[in-house]
């Protein structure tokens, strides 16, 4: 990534927002993101007061998030007057049924739009000010993954279908980069070094269709993630929660057995009805999920190996290349209830990633956690599989 005039960059972005807007009023829909909040800290030097800065809760944050970020944005040194927009019941009729990850995220994307569309006419504002960066543009027009934000890359007229001129002033910027402008422009720690949340939230980490219990467990599960895993660092780290359907495949049992060395009877692989997004030859591949079990704790304790594993994932998708997942059991609970699947990966581009090695005791002692504290959840997994093949995000 190439260096940057943090000051020039700035004072550029500012004017151009400044022209492109003239005398006219612009929107902003922050999510207390860095990339958001950077593009309206930028808006709001460029306009003043004719800046609209909107939260729109599509009931997919995680817990308490809107009032928090309304309250940690309009603090100094930001001083923007966030309104918090109610569309929670919107967004979960526009995704009721839906299973497909692509689908989910092009149904969030228009709900999403269209809400700006309906608030931008009744703040007056023509243009649209948001935090597109670099990555997203990539990801969408290799086909990876569609990024709601992006827009005219892909050929939708937002000023046609939706009334909103759209400006995205770090367009040309990776995630790291974005990051120097946020502590150049004073943005607090709590925003500049945050973990990315994706655009349609948790929705994507709801594997299959979106329901209410899935989100009330899948928020109260990523409270625990994020507090007990902050202190590793990773880049990114998070909860994904998948249905209770899952069938045992004999074969694959069998080869993840060689692979870790063990007897066949002492490994067993299922795959949910759920699937997840993957990349295979550069192109988007809604695959398979793999989810690896060794039932002995104490098997599965001593099998916990970053080096075993990553055989074991080799050794799958070489011979399996639908297979865009593999998820190790770390504890379980007789009840029946959800899966949940824990990521944490680090990167430098978001292009590529590769999964943090956590202690397995710390993952043990993870696990017991939300099994004793979220009864809807049974079985905890980690996702060890890097960026490619999988994707960060699950969907």
């Amino acid at each position: 990534m190439r260096s940057l005039d943090i000051p020039r960059l700035i004072s550029e972005r500012v004017e151009a927002i400044r022209r492109a807007v003239g005398d006219e009023r612009a929107l902003v829909a922050v999510s207390g993101g860095v990339d958001s909040t950077v593009s309206a800290a930028m808006a709001r030097r460029a306009l003043g007061d004719r800046l609209i800065c909107i939260f729109i809760d599509d009931n997919f944050m995680r817990q308490g998030e809107p009032e928090r970020v309304r309250e940690l944005l309009s603090s100094s040194p930001l001083n923007l007057p966030v309104k918090i927009v109610d569309e929670r019941n919107r967004f979960m009729e526009a995704l009721k049924g839906l299973r497909d990850a692509e689908e989910k995220r092009k149904t969030f994307r228009e709900a999403f739009y269209r809400t700006l569309g309906e608030v931008s006419q009744r703040e007056n504002c023509s243009f649209l000010v948001q935090g597109t960066i670099k990555a997203d543009i990539i990801e969408t027009e290799r086909g990876i993954k569609t990024q709601h934000n992006v827009l005219e890359q892909v050929g939708i007229n937002p000023a046609e279908r939706y009334g909103l001129r759209v400006l995205e002033p770090i367009s040309d910027l990776y995630k790291e980069q974005v990051r120097e402008v946020a502590r150049y422009l004073g943005v607090p720690k709590a925003i500049s070094e945050r973990q990315p949340f994706p655009g349609p939230g948790l929705s994507i980490r709801v594997l299959g269709e979106v329901t209410q219990e899935k989100l009330i467990t899948l928020k109260a599960v990523t409270t625990i993630v994020e507090e007990e895993l902050e202190p590793y660092k990773p880049d990114q780290y998070f909860p994904a929660i998948l249905g209770m359907e899952s069938e045992f495949s004999k074969t694959l049992s069998s080869e993840a057995s060689e692979a870790l060395g063990l007897d066949q009877s002492q490994v067993e692989v299922k795959l949910p009805k759920e699937r997840a997004t993957g990349i295979i030859d550069g192109k988007r591949s809604y695959g398979l999920i793999a989810e690896v079990e060794i039932p002995e704790p104490t098997t599965r304790a001593r099998s916990y190996d970053p080096k075993v594993l990553e055989r074991v994932r080799i050794r799958l998708q070489e011979h399996h290349p639908e297979i865009t997942r593999i998820l190790y059991l770390i504890g379980r609970k007789e009840e029946r209830g959800y899966s949940i699947a824990l990521r944490a990966v680090t990167t430098k581009d978001f292009l590529r990633a590769t999964p943090v090695e956590i202690p397995w005791t710390k993952l043990e002692e993870l696990s017991r956690k939300i099994l004793n504290e979220c009864e809807m959840v049974s079985k905890v997994y980690y996702d060890a599989t890097p960026k490619p093949p999988g994707t960060i995000e699950f969907e």
